[in-house]
């Protein structure tokens, strides 16, 4: 995971900023109808329908496939159908139908037609052909149970032919819908202004007179009908909610019904129509029909209802199209109005907030993690979202849905591209430029911590870490050149492995020895304690090797090891053309120093004292001498790290208090005193051997009265 600063979050805000304000522009309006789209077809496919589709307040009755192929319409010109439409019309009114509405608009009556037939026209002979018809309109359209339909355009208008218009007393309402700039059907208008007032579109209509109510004009401006407020996202439109993906709209064959008639069965239209509104339409493979929001899930053209009369034809089971007959768009929309049901989308300014949010949550997600793990947030999030909006949508509320999933997946993109070229780069310079020579994990600290190091330079607080193999060169000098390199290859990748592990920085090779620092390029705030820690494992490791590894057998390897902390300035050191990430100050050569005095005390590791302040209670310490190390005039007191404290041994707790008291001794000048105190373990311990011998000669030749006791040590 990555730490992410202002300049980060900056650029989230101002990405989710433009992908929310791109995908919800006007020219991506597109993707709200899509997210209609995708609502409907998940809730379709997750959810489904289960409402009976008997309970459904409107019908359809069909012009179908089978009306067209069965006698006594087979061959005839729909103008002839008239007379058996008034018929079968009277039957449903009389079933008790709340109101019928025509989604079929009959233009031109035979009795117009100007065809030649013998020495008049075919229209000459049939006049008086509509009466029955027309007078089924006008006793139907008294009691207010029919509106025909018709176009509105101003290049080419569809209305009934006059005759009808008269017998409904103007009865007409335009079947008009509202196309979507992708040619999808998704809402439907709510009335339409004709000669300078609003007039209701058929739906509209329908549910009216179906409610005893007309619409009206709420303060809000909504439209609303029986105290129902028609959610409007686009001005003076519904959007449709095809909750039943149109398998909730029963539909009954014409043909079948025109046979009930005959059957003279009054039952049968009362148990189908009774309470109902009712759509007259055609049912047809070819004409009318609609692209809608069931597109992508597969709508129906109804539910096949009861049959009266005639035997069910033989049919292959309707599947789901993609396109749907247009009075199921009608059909669909008067239910939504009379169940209150229509969708109610968000508007245009809680849609864009929305959309930008989500992708500010995305755009976030990108600049903390890596491409994949920000892949895979946005498609958790994007489906816990999705979930969400279906939810919402089985209650009629539509959140957009593409549109925050397409903001979110281009500031996904963004970021990922922010991060490439810009956030990330210091980063990928600091992996590349130290891959080879820090640990994995000290990389991946130093890039989670935030303080990424001044590859120009910089001064930190770092401990210092010099070690060289003892006698090393007489050793080598008995080995092959192959032998050599395994023995050597053993030791320093041990080595660098426990100085890596404990957030070490191998700064160089010189040879066999192994010149390392803490606290650097890694920030570390307990460095000293690391060092100590590491000098310790790197002392254990080698006695380990000596026993058990085939290529230090014989050899009896020891090393020395020094450690100091302090200041020192670190970063990328060398020519123009050729530089190192190295370390320069006198810490380094105090380091160095004091690698090389473990030589004259017989020890392994040695520390100033600003190390061991550094540490706390740690560690276990003996305090060494106080010394002068070679260019260098202050004296400085050393120390060795024994063990963890509480992990010393008695026998090495005893050594230590002796070596105390005799180093107390010897700096008062009881010199004999200190030679007893030191000679307790001098056969044992290095260090005390080397005082009680120095103090057994002051103790015969005392020095100076201006003497101190500080060994000034001649050599490296």
């Amino acid at each position: 995971m990555r730490r992410i600063g202002g300049r980060d979050i900056v650029a989230a805000a101002l990405i989710a900023l433009v992908a929310g304000a791109v995908c919800t522009s006007p020219p991506l309006q597109t993707l709200q109808g899509l997210s209609l789209d995708i609502l409907t077809a998940l809730r379709g496919k997750l959810i489904g329908d289960r409402r009976d589709p008997a309970t459904s307040p409107v019908v359809v009755v069909a012009i179908d496939g089978e009306t067209y192929e069965t006698p006594p319409f087979r061959g005839s010109p729909t103008q002839t159908w008239t007379r058996e439409i008034g018929r079968v019309l009277g039957s449903i009114t009389e079933g008790g139908a709340k109101v019928i509405g025509f989604d079929v608009i009959f233009k031109n009556s035979i009795e117009q037609s100007e065809i030649p037939f013998g020495d008049t026209a075919v229209g000459g002979r049939m006049k008086g052909f509509d009466r029955d018809y027309l007078i089924a309109l006008r006793q139907i359209s008294d009691s207010g149970k029919l509106v025909l339909g018709e176009i509105l355009s101003n290049d080419h208008p569809e209305v009934p032919y006059r005759a009808q218009q008269v017998a409904v007393r103007n009865a007409v309402r335009a079947l008009n819908v509202h196309t979507d700039h992708d040619d999808v059907i998704r809402r439907m208008p709510l009335s339409f202004a004709i000669e300078g007032r609003p007039v209701p579109a058929m739906a509209v209509e329908l549910a009216a007179r179906a409610a005893g109510a007309k619409p009206e004009i709420a303060s809000s401006g909504a439209t609303e009908l029986s105290g129902y407020a028609i959610p409007s996202a686009v001005p003076n439109t519904m959007t449709l909610n095809f909750r039943g993906l149109g398998r909730d709209i029963p539909t009954f064959s014409f043909v079948d019904l025109r046979a009930c008639v005959e059957k003279g069965d009054a039952d049968f239209f009362r148990r189908a129509f009774d309470g109902k509104v009712v759509l007259l339409g055609t049912v047809l493979n070819f004409e009318d029909r609609k692209l809608t929001s069931m597109r992508l899930s597969g709508g129906y053209d109804g539910t096949p209802a009861a049959r009266c009369a005639l035997p069910a034809p033989a049919s292959a089971p309707q599947k789901a199209r993609s396109d749907v007959a247009g009075v199921f768009v009608h059909a669909t929309a008067v239910r939504n109005l009379v169940e209150h049901d229509a969708v109610a989308e968000l508007g245009f300014p809680t849609r864009t907030i929305l959309t930008i949010v989500f992708a500010a949550i995305i755009a976030c997600a990108a600049s903390i993690f890596a491409p994949t793990g920000a892949f895979t947030a946005w498609l958790v999030l994007t489906a816990v979202y999705t979930a969400v909006a279906v939810g919402a949508f089985l209650h009629a509320r539509a959140p957009p849905l593409a549109e925050p999933a397409l903001a979110s997946l281009m500031a996904l993109a963004s970021m990922i591209g922010y991060r490439f070229v810009l956030a990330d780069r210091d980063e990928r310079f600091l992996r590349k430029s130290f891959a080879l020579y820090l640990a994995p994990e000290v990389i991946e600290t130093m890039v989670a911590s935030g303080k990424m190091p001044a590859l120009g330079g910089e001064m930190r607080n770092v401990t210092m870490f010099f070690s060289d193999l003892s006698g090393f060169s007489s050793i080598a000098e008995t080995m092959t050149p192959g032998e050599l390199v395994t023995l050597m290859n053993e030791y320093l990748s041990a080595m660098t492995d426990i100085i890596e592990n404990h957030g070490g920085y191998v700064d160089k090779y010189i040879g066999d020895s192994i010149v390392a620092m803490f606290g650097a390029p890694a920030d570390d705030p307990a460095h000293a304690r690391n060092a100590v820690h590491a000098a310790l494992k790197c002392h254990e490791k080698l006695a380990e090797l000596n026993a058990h590894n085939p290529a230090f057998t014989g050899h009896g390897l020891s090393h020395r090891i020094g450690l100091n902390s302090g200041e020192a300035v670190v970063g990328n050191i060398g020519s123009r053309r050729r530089f190192n990430y190295t370390v320069m100050s006198d810490t380094v050569n105090l380091a160095s120093r004091l690698e090389g005095a473990n030589k004259y005390y017989g020890t392994a590791i040695m520390a100033s004292e600003t190390t061991m302040a550094q540490t706390g209670d740690t560690f276990a310490w003996r305090e060494l001498d106080a010394i002068r190390v070679l260019g260098r005039g202050e004296a400085i007191r050393v120390f060795e790290p024994l063990a963890e404290r509480g992990a010393e041994s008695a026998d090495r707790a005893k050594a230590t208090a002796a070596y105390a008291e005799g180093l107390a001794r010897w700096r008062a000048r009881d010199f004999a005193k200190a030679a007893n105190a030191f000679g307790q373990m001098a056969e044992t311990d290095p260090p005390s051997a080397l005082f009680a011998k120095r103090a057994k000669g002051f103790s015969a030749n005392p020095p100076p009265a201006d003497w101190t006791p500080v060994n000034t040590l001649e050599g490296k």
